[in-house]
């Protein structure tokens, strides 16, 4: 006889929800974290950067405010209440989830866990018997060979740079992806002189490539230095090989590696175990199985979208699985890849949803295509003004009119995406788009302004 129904391994956003569900459906789940629950996302990842954002945000909006007829003499910010107020916010969350977990019933270890074999989990000395396995270990920053790199007290990865005891007057960020312009944007919100290094020719690579511009050109007071490979670190300064092969540097007092993270797959017997596991990360199917009989893998283990919602989609759909079998893949309990929403927290925002226009043309789709500015939106003039950045695009499938990518940069982006996303997985059209009915004024409005400039055939229409 099992000890548990279901044993989770890593208590991040997919571990715990995977738990939730699962004791909520009468389930005896034992929960193995061996840190903090939250993971990455909530203890040093997601939460914490957007709580500091925010704050960046209040400042940039108080120094600004005189266009909209408010002003604020001597406006500073105040870096230890910032981060005081991040610690609040972590913590208080974290707690939650506990309390949550513990009025499931949900049995909480903070412990390693080791994955001996199909329905065998090792906890410090003692083998757990249990008929399923939710492995959820997460991902890690990436740390690459450069020369100079390693043990430097003045470069730090995106979890050092959370807690730094002051705000760098000069940072220099390798990386131009989610991670490196979110931090940009926040320290330069604050004063900081940025500079920003990235290998390819434009930031957040899987963004659209009419949208990645403009929320790059947002960013006016931080220097984007691209197609630039960074040769060497020397204490601060960054030495780097443009595109034309000529050599630049940046000094800096502070150099974040923001150059991605990789899945955790290493430590907890993914390889002993037999586990298939690609350069990516555990190998899963779009019902989150893995090659071993009832183990699954959820969240950036899976390498498949190190995005926290991610996780909690494949937790929903490993543990309806789980409970429900073939019947739950019948009745759409799967992944689908997409239609996952992204969302860039910086000043401006961007998100998307969907394929981007260069996507849709690699996989042979004919493509209708529409943008237009934000600022068709009385409410994005009102709260932003004429001269903010701003735009929203679809991308419709030519013939069916389908519309299969929605991608936003502006104000108000993150929260606007989640209808995108209805949209897309619904499949609606064009012509189904500009029936819904959108409040007035909201930014969101933008989206079916564009359904509206898109020029369909005639049988879409």
């Amino acid at each position: 006889m099992s000890d548990y129904d279901v044993i989770v391994i890593g208590g991040g956003p997919g571990g715990y929800l995977a738990a939730e569900r699962l004791a909520h459906a009468g389930k005896k789940v034992l929960l193995a974290e061996k840190a903090a629950l939250g993971g990455t996302c909530l203890n040093v990842g997601c939460i914490p950067t957007k709580t500091l954002l925010n704050s960046a945000k209040l400042y940039v909006h108080a120094r600004e405010g005189a266009k909209f007829g408010v002003s604020a003499d001597n406006v500073r910010f105040d870096w230890k209440a910032m981060q005081a107020w991040k610690t609040e916010v972590v913590d208080k969350l974290v707690g939650a989830i506990g309390l949550t977990e513990k009025k499931l019933g949900v049995e909480v270890v903070v412990a390693e866990a080791t994955l001996v074999g199909p329905g065998r989990v090792k906890i410090g000395e003692k083998i757990y018997e249990t008929e399923h396995i939710i492995v959820a270990t997460g991902s890690l920053p990436v740390m690459p060979p450069i020369p100079g790199c390693k043990d430097n007290p003045l470069v730090v990865d995106s979890t050092g740079l959370l807690s730094v005891p002051e705000v760098p007057a000069r940072l220099c960020v390798i990386g131009g992806g989610v991670i490196g312009v979110e931090f940009a944007s926040l320290f330069s919100a604050l004063g900081s002189t940025v500079e920003v290094v990235e290998m390819l020719d434009e930031i957040v690579p899987f963004m659209d490539r009419e949208a990645a511009p403009i929320l790059r050109r947002g960013m006016k007071s931080v220097v984007f230095n691209l197609g630039c490979k960074v040769e060497k670190i020397q204490g601060g300064a960054v030495f780097y090989r443009k595109k034309d092969g000529s050599e630049a540097k940046v000094e800096a007092d502070l150099v974040l590696m923001a150059v991605g993270r990789k899945p955790a797959v290493e430590g907890w017997g993914a390889k002993e175990a037999g586990l298939d596991v690609s350069p990516k990360g555990v190998v899963v199917d779009d019902r989150m199985r893995t090659n071993l009989p009832k183990v699954w893998a959820v969240g950036d283990v899976t390498g498949r979208s190190l995005l926290a919602h991610t996780a909690y989609r494949m937790a929903e759909v490993a543990t309806a699985n789980i409970l429900r079998g073939d019947d739950a893949a019948r009745k759409g309990e799967t992944m689908r890849w997409d239609a996952i929403p992204w969302a860039v927290y910086s000043i401006p925002e961007a998100a998307g949803i969907g394929l981007t226009q260069q996507e849709a043309e690699r996989r042979g789709l004919s493509v209708l295509t529409s943008s237009v500015p934000l600022r068709v939106s009385g409410r994005f003039v009102a709260e932003n003004g004429f001269a903010a950045p701003g735009t929203a695009k679809l991308i419709a499938e030519a013939g069916t009119g389908r519309i299969i990518g929605v991608h936003i940069v502006g104000a108000y982006a993150s929260e606007t995406i989640w209808g995108a996303s209805a949209v897309i997985e619904e499949e609606l059209s064009v012509a189904d788009l500009r029936q819904l009915v959108f409040p007035h004024p909201t930014v969101s409005e933008a989206i079916r302004e564009a359904a509206w400039a898109m020029k369909e055939e005639k049988n879409n229409a």
